[in-house]
């Protein structure tokens, strides 16, 4: 059977299930998720022209002076009569310009006896200074973010300013968890009792801070009823299992799937680590099977799972960004799978781990990013630009 390019494995499991539901929470709630329409600002901001400075609201006109000072504007407190000619009034710092005024004159450049204005200081103000024009930011129905984008925090305070209290979003994704096999057993249990499980943990901190709702389907043995029973009885969204993906007597995923209603979309992609990753459906559910390895996992999982999960939630551009820097170590060339070989960075050069076998936990603790080595990469020396996706 020939291996999958990875991009067209991502792809395709980007096309294995629609968005979820919407739903419409507090602003403050919806940090972490991605816009589900379009949202306009509901209002102009700043709706008045506002003073960017303390000083005084003039009319340009009117220099170089003298003026006289008949009120005050503040924030929240504007004045309510109108700036003459040769006439001025007090303004603080996002206070509303009051009528007629057009210009701050800045207090360092000025000097007042009483409520008599002069200027001072090195030069009179240009026509507008220290003005915030009304609509600056955005104005009314002007499209503030569109639908997918990510709801950051600066995003939200966007949305707040333009009137928006709730919005739009998608409903937490529901992912099941399931690692198999009969040689595992939970963390935290005697040496002598078998091999710690660690890709739950692994891949339950991977989703903390998207809007999952993790199921944890916990340890399940190698026999085809229950992993059946088990896979048939999954209320979710998405259903990741590691291990027992390949084609070993004891590898009863596939089968499993298949006996519970599901179908294989794909098996086996030309990348290392995680060859033998299987895409697929059972019901409504997504269904990733995921290496035991627990460097395939997390691998596969940053690659497959994360943005299959922000797929899901709504976000329109899912898949983790690379970005380049140089090498510090030379790397021999590639074959015909797509490399992610871990590394570190320091100062600005990324060097990989000297050992890169998929069983080592260790050396996917200490890196903090995955070099990406395309199919049939040349040889580079150290200083050759590469790609690769930050993981610290």
């Amino acid at each position: 059977m020939s291996l999958l390019p990875l991009d067209e494995a991502q792809a395709r499991v980007l096309r294995l299930a629609p968005p979820v539901g919407v739903e419409t929470v507090p602003i403050r709630d919806a940090i972490g998720r991605w816009a589900a329409a379009d949202l306009a600002a509901l209002r102009t901001q700043p709706e008045r022209a506002l003073s960017s400075m303390d000083g005084y609201a003039i009319r340009f006109d009117d220099l170089p002076g003298p003026w006289e000072v008949i009120g005050e504007s503040a924030a929240g407190r504007p004045f309510g009569g109108r700036v003459g000619p040769r006439r001025a009034a007090r303004i603080f710092t996002g206070a509303a310009l009051p009528e007629g005024a057009d210009t701050v004159l800045v207090q360092e450049e000025a000097a007042r006896e009483g409520t008599r204005l002069t200027l001072a200081g090195e030069g009179p103000p240009r026509p507008g200074s220290s003005v915030r024009a009304a609509g600056l930011d955005f104005t009314a129905g002007e499209r503030l973010l569109p639908a997918g984008a990510p709801i950051t925090p600066a995003a939200a305070a966007l949305l707040a300013v333009g009137g928006h209290g709730v919005i739009p979003v998608r409903r937490p994704v529901r992912v099941a968890i399931a690692a198999t096999g009969d040689e595992l057993v939970p963390p935290g249990s005697p040496p002598e009792a078998g091999l710690p499980e660690s890709n739950g943990v692994l891949l339950a901190g991977l989703l903390d801070g998207l809007p999952v709702e993790r199921i944890d389907l916990g340890i399940l043995p190698d026999d085809l009823p229950t992993l059946t029973a088990a896979f048939a009885a999954v209320d979710a969204d998405v259903l990741v299992t590691t291990g027992g993906a390949s084609v070993g007597d004891h590898d009863l995923v596939r089968p499993a799937l298949e006996a519970a209603g599901g179908t294989i979309d794909f098996w086996r992609i030309a990348m290392r680590p995680g060859k033998p990753m299987m895409a697929g459906t059972l019901g409504g559910a997504v269904v990733l099977g995921l290496p035991g390895n627990p460097v395939s996992a997390f691998v596969t999982a940053t690659l497959f799972l994360l943005p299959l999960v922000r797929r899901l939630a709504g976000a329109a551009d899912p898949l983790p960004r690379r970005r380049l820097v140089p090498l510090g170590a030379p790397l021999a060339a590639n074959d015909r799978r797509a490399d992610h070989l871990r590394a570190a960075l320091r100062d600005g050069l990324a060097f990989p781990a000297p050992a890169q076998d998929s069983s080592m936990l260790r050396t996917l603790a200490r890196a903090d990013c995955l070099i990406v080595r395309p199919p049939h990469a040349a040889a580079a020396k150290a200083g050759d630009s590469v790609e690769i996706l930050d993981i610290g």
